[in-house]
């Protein structure tokens, strides 16, 4: 349950309240800022290796080199927002046809390049934000044929270089000025076909090639500079993406900056027929770590390209730049408040997912050239945030609420009156609408079910925290494939499409289709296994185990009243299960349950089950999951703006015999209706067992 102020608490206990709804809307994805990219210089330079930065005087740096007669070609554009700039470039030297880097801590610049000849690495530095530039300085030399490179700058002015020569990826450290020797990586490769470097507290970088059997791939690894890295270490190589063997699919020239989260930009290329090189980025959840590796899945970018797209940016704007093109986004937009033209609130949440519907008034027409105009924030997909309250001794108070995306939107006139429509979804239709592009596949004893779930939820571009997950879900380390193309069954894939049609208020059924496998399928399949929920709240997922004996949060039918009631005790659905696993078995048995119905059988089969103690919390977690899925009645009460989903709470109700009965919330409804007289301000709390 979330926090509730002593003011906003006695105003939902009153026996009168004047009801207020703030709803918003932002253009975030999951909380972290939708960039849309806007192209400001378009021309005729070639696509070759090239860098870009943003140092601290907010002009941008754009470095290039020049196939014809191998010139580095260097660019400073003071006011970067004046596309008129681009055209003038500066040539400082000859060079390699190979990788070059820019790289900037606060005025402090260092350009990075491949001498001429190919087997030297040279530096050349700026201290007033690029406008000068200091003679070019050796840096290793004799190294044989360098092809890409990368580079990161720390504050106190030492360097980190990245370079490979052939199939070996080598790093390279200056340290108080001096620069130290060559450290090849402990890993084998077939090719490397791209490099690139981003310091947050170590020397995060993604390296794309391929491996010893030759399947393409796009790895990210961590470098230790002594934040959560040992010092010159090299971590494990994390694979982010992978091409199938035979797919004529190649991954090349990565660019990673840090910026409000870690952004990267990568070229997927395809040499079959119809060949493309198509730019793709992506992220993660800024509170992530890198090691985590949960980036989101990776999105096609409008342009073509062979050697990349470089990102930098500013406080404000995010920069992508080519050789031949640059683009730029606001890094972050602001808030619509739409709480003044709302005349109508209903939500609806439960364990599976949650959906909003927002009406607001059009009378004058003011949201007719949605998705343009001066409501052009109102997108698909732009997020909207619910967030009850009252209007309490302290003005309009409320909490903050659940957070949704819009799916859609519907006009409505009638009687004289327009209205807007929003529909909208929350994460769970983020996590449904993944689909796995490729097969991906964990061995038995790889990673766990935990860190298989995150993986899900951060191709979503959403968290999954650990709140006090299971010891199954974190010692459990199952045989698991989520696969590109596995058909639902034909009665699922109607009731699904039939509930994403409702979300944007359409109400005839769609035609029977096939689809490919969901991931809110390969979560559910995942969760199956273990006796935990998710709990989603916003753009975060939590895991954890219900504790039986948790203690409530809140209680109704004291100072709380309840409008209406209605109390269930539906009987078990399965009250004996049995789990087979591979050369294992086991049971567990309700026989309170079984002394009244006799018994029910469910069966569990899992090849993962590998041992009577694996089968035994299989089929203790099943038997658990059966006791949690039984809905025991509803409560019609006021607003409780703090209320969430798995809260336990406690029901007063001597009518019917309840003390201090201790229930978990299963459901949420939640109906606001501005235009009734009084407002409609109520909460429907569906009851399940604790």
């Amino acid at each position: 349950m979330r926090s509730l102020s002593s003011t906003l608490e006695a105003a939902q206990k009153a026996a009168s309240h004047v009801p207020f709804v703030k709803v918003t809307v932002n253009d975030l994805i999951a909380g972290v800022p939708n960039l849309r990219w806007e192209r400001l210089y378009s021309g005729s330079e070639s696509d070759r290796y090239h860098a870009t930065v943003m140092p601290a005087d907010g002009s941008l740096l754009r470095a290039r080199v020049d196939p014809i007669g191998s010139k580095l070609r260097y660019q400073r554009v003071v006011d970067p927002d004046e596309n008129s700039s681009y055209f003038s470039w500066q040539e400082l030297e000859s060079a390699a046809d190979a990788g070059v880097a820019l790289v900037a801590s606060g005025a402090h610049v260092a350009l990075i390049y491949v001498a001429a000849g190919g087997t030297a690495i040279h530096t050349r530095e700026s201290f007033d934000s690029g406008a000068n530039f200091e003679p070019a300085q050796v840096a290793a030399s004799g190294l044989g044929t360098v092809r890409w490179l990368a580079a990161a700058l720390k504050g106190n002015g030492d360097l980190f270089l990245v370079y490979n020569v052939g199939t070996t990826v080598s790093t390279l450290r200056r340290t108080n000025g001096s620069w130290g020797a060559p450290a090849a990586w402990p890993y084998s490769a077939n090719d490397i076909s791209g490099l690139a470097a981003a310091l947050a507290g170590d020397f995060h970088l993604v390296i794309a090639g391929k491996d010893t059997s030759n399947v393409a791939k796009l790895w990210t690894a961590t470098y230790g500079d002594g934040f959560a890295q040992a010092v010159d270490t090299w971590s494990a190589l994390r694979e982010l993406e992978k091409a199938d063997a035979g797919s004529n699919v190649g991954f090349t020239a990565p660019f990673l900056a840090v910026l409000d989260t870690h952004r990267l930009f990568f070229i997927e290329t395809f040499t079959g027929a119809v060949a493309y090189s198509r730019p793709l980025w992506t992220w993660f959840s800024p509170s992530l770590v890198f090691a985590a590796n949960a980036w989101r899945e990776p999105v096609p970018f409008d342009h073509t390209s062979t050697f990349g797209l470089a990102i930098t940016g500013s406080a404000t704007t995010a920069w992508l730049s080519t050789p031949s093109r640059v683009w730029r986004a606001p890094r972050a937009t602001p808030e619509l408040d739409l709480s003044v033209d709302v005349l109508e609130v209903r939500t609806s949440t439960r364990r599976s997912g949650g959906r909003a519907r927002v009406t607001l008034r059009n009378d004058d027409g003011r949201y007719n050239d949605l998705p343009g105009g001066a409501y052009a924030i109102i997108r698909h997909g732009a997020e909207l945030a619910i967030s009850p309250g009252y209007v309490t001794s302290s003005g309009q108070e409320v909490s903050a609420g659940p957070r949704y995306w819009i799916d859609g939107w519907q006009y409505t006139s009638s009687g004289g009156e327009a209205t807007l429509v929003l529909f909208a979804s929350d994460a769970w239709s983020l996590v449904d609408h993944w689909r796995a592009r490729r097969q991906y596949t964990w061995a038995a004893g790889s990673d766990n079910v935990f860190q298989i779930l995150r993986f899900v939820f951060g191709r979503a571009g959403i968290e999954l925290v650990n709140i006090g997950a299971s010891a199954t879900a974190v010692n459990h380390r199952p045989a698991f494939t989520i696969h590109p193309a596995q058909q639902l069954p034909l009665e699922e894939e109607v009731r699904e499409a039939t509930e994403r049609r409702r979300r944007q208020g359409l109400e005839e059924p769609p035609p029977p289709t096939l689809t490919s496998l969901a991931g809110l399928r390969a979560v559910r399949r995942l969760l199956a296994m273990i006796p935990d929920i998710i709990l989603v709240s916003g753009p975060f997922a939590f895991l954890f185990e219900l504790q039986p004996a948790a203690a409530p949060d809140y209680a109704y039918g004291t100072d709380h009243p309840i409008f209406r009631a209605r109390y269930a005790d539906p009987a078990l659905p399965s009250n004996r299960v049995q789990a087979f696993g591979d050369a294992a078995m086991a049971e567990r048995f309700d026989f309170d349950d079984i002394d009244d119905q006799l018994d029910r059988l469910r069966q569990v089969h899992d090849l993962n089950l590998t041992s009577a103690a694996l089968a035994g919390d299989r089929a203790e977690a099943t038997l658990r999951q059966e006791e949690l899925s039984l809905e025991q009645g509803e409560l019609l009460v006021p607003v409780n703006c703090v209320q969430e989903l798995q809260d336990v709470v406690e029901v007063h109700d001597p009518l019917v015999g309840l003390v201090a009965a201790k229930y978990r919330v299963v459901g949420l409804d939640l109906t606001y209706v501005r235009r009734d007289r009084p407002p409609a301000y109520e909460q429907r709390i569906l009851l399940g067992r604790r």
